[in-house]
């Protein structure tokens, strides 16, 4: 059934910033004694917030400092400040949306700030969304509580069990489902985390106007 509205989270579903993120964190929290495979690390903190990452790091034997989350935040920013390439494909899917006249929205557990860095790297990006790009951390409680994704769909006056999330992680896929709504989820290496939280996995943006029933 095609949607009424699609909600997209943004690392690593608009903006191909995930493997840039991780690169960066894996060697910073090995500074703090924390050496775990990348593979384990994207497992545990995919999707969470920088504070949601301090935490689980530091339940894992990771000594970070007090002030971690807006030293890394500010690395972070400077990193991403020098390239964040689209996900291939995103731009087809908002060419879809649009001529569907179906409108979207960005539900993110990412900062305000981290999202204005990535996506206004392309120009015209932001203004598609008019003004519907969400942050979790503005939410009452972040992913997996569902607050941005039903913040959302009020924001754009829909059903949300008539909304479509589009998430990369069981963290927002979990969330989804906890807002009612269906999650496809964007995976072109592992499916597995997000089959278990109930998304329809999906491996290029190319196909998401076609799996969606705009074409």
């Amino acid at each position: 059934m095609t949607p009424k509205a699609v909600i997209f989270d943004c690392d690593g579903v608009l903006v191909d910033s995930e493997e840039i993120a991780f690169d960066l964190l894996a060697s910073d929290l090995a500074t703090y004694g924390l050496n775990l495979p990348r593979a384990t690390l994207e497992k545990e903190l995919i999707g969470l917030t920088l504070a949601g990452v301090a935490a689980k790091a530091r339940t894992l034997g990771a000594d970070l400092p007090e002030a971690w989350v807006n030293d890394f935040y500010a690395s972070l920013y400077a990193r991403l400040e020098q390239g964040a390439p689209l996900v291939p494909g995103v731009l087809t899917v908002l060419d879809a949306l649009d001529a569907a006249k179906i409108p979207y929205a960005i539900g993110s557990n990412g900062s305000p700030r981290k999202m204005q860095i990535t996506l206004g790297q392309h120009t015209g990006l932001i203004d598609r969304f008019g003004g519907r790009i969400f942050s979790g951390q503005d939410m009452p409680r972040p992913k997996p509580f569902p607050d941005v994704f039903l913040h959302a769909a009020r924001a754009m006056a829909v059903d949300p069990a008539t909304c479509v999330v589009i998430e990369d992680s069981p963290t927002g896929a979990r969330a989804a489902r906890a807002a009612g709504m269906r999650c496809m989820g964007y995976a072109p290496h592992h499916t597995a985390g997000l089959l278990a939280e109930g998304a329809d996995p999906f491996t290029s943006m190319f196909d998401l106007p076609r799996l969606l029933g705009l074409i």
